[in-house]
């Protein structure tokens, strides 16, 4: 009985090591293919929830690194740089955004706001990302050839329009969000809506729905591919952690979308 006490323990401990310093520092890369001969060659980054805490110069780093490491043609961003309700807990957005600065595309970076953003002053914010060459969408859209990327503002914090952030737009579009629960609003003309907020669970047991999912929608939109009305949605678990600083079976990801014939 002793023995197997003190296995319960080590077992215990061995599991904690694992998801609060080992899992949180896994980057996985996620790779999506779609047929589309208008966007055919056209490869996308996609990243968030960064939640950067104020020791995690060397994670943002990396991710930094990874996602150049693709040579993408667009990077887009889902919002969620600062981590916390305040700024006692994070890096502060000016060293994020000058850290993301070095993010290399041919057409640039392209972001909307998450809601730990609104809650620590997204005007503050989206001054440190404009000026560090990020473009920020607010329900508006932007054209890159023959792709339309249109970002919509956070649920939580900001009020997100659809229609308006598709306003005159061509018929090759992503729409980009924070949160998955905007996506019941996207009209079926959209190529593809992208989101993150929902981190996939953070903490997944196997068999059983994660404690606290962020969404009205429970988990219907938790991850990955989500086909609806002749509509797709991707949902990303994230790079960062919130709440609690533990990811357990669910890897941080960036992803990677590409277009062929």
């Amino acid at each position: 009985m002793k023995y197997f006490s003190i296995f319960i323990i080590l077992v215990f401990i061995i599991l904690g090591i694992w998801a609060v310093i080992i899992e949180p520092n896994i980057l996985t890369v996620k790779h999506l293919k779609f047929k589309n001969a208008d966007l055919a060659g056209l490869k996308i980054v996609y990243a968030s929830d960064f939640h950067i805490k104020p020791y995690e110069r060397y994670r943002l780093k990396k991710i930094v690194k990874r996602i150049n490491a693709q040579n993408p043609d667009l990077i887009l961003l889902g919002g969620d740089y600062v981590n916390g309700h305040d700024g006692n807990f994070t890096m502060p957005i000016e060293d994020i955004a000058a850290e993301l600065k070095n993010l290399k595309s041919k057409y640039g970076v392209v972001t909307v706001m998450g809601n730990h953003d609104g809650w620590q002053g997204k005007y503050r914010i989206i001054k440190a990302l404009k000026a560090n060459g990020i473009i920020v969408l607010e329900n508006e859209n932007i054209a890159f050839g023959k792709l339309s990327i249109a970002g919509v503002e956070d649920m939580q914090t900001g009020n997100p329009d659809v229609e308006k952030a598709l306003k005159g737009i061509g018929r090759n579009v992503i729409v980009l969000s924070h949160t998955p629960d905007v996506f019941p609003l996207v009209p079926e003309y959209v190529t593809l809506t992208i989101a993150g907020h929902l981190h996939g669970g953070q903490v997944v047991f196997p068999g059983r729905p994660p404690k606290y999912i962020p969404s009205k929608y429970g988990t219907r939109y938790l991850y990955g591919i989500i086909k609806e009305n002749g509509k797709t949605l991707y949902t990303s678990r994230g790079l960062g952690n919130s709440i609690l600083p533990v990811r357990f079976n669910c890897l941080p990801e960036f992803v990677v979308i590409e277009f062929n014939k």
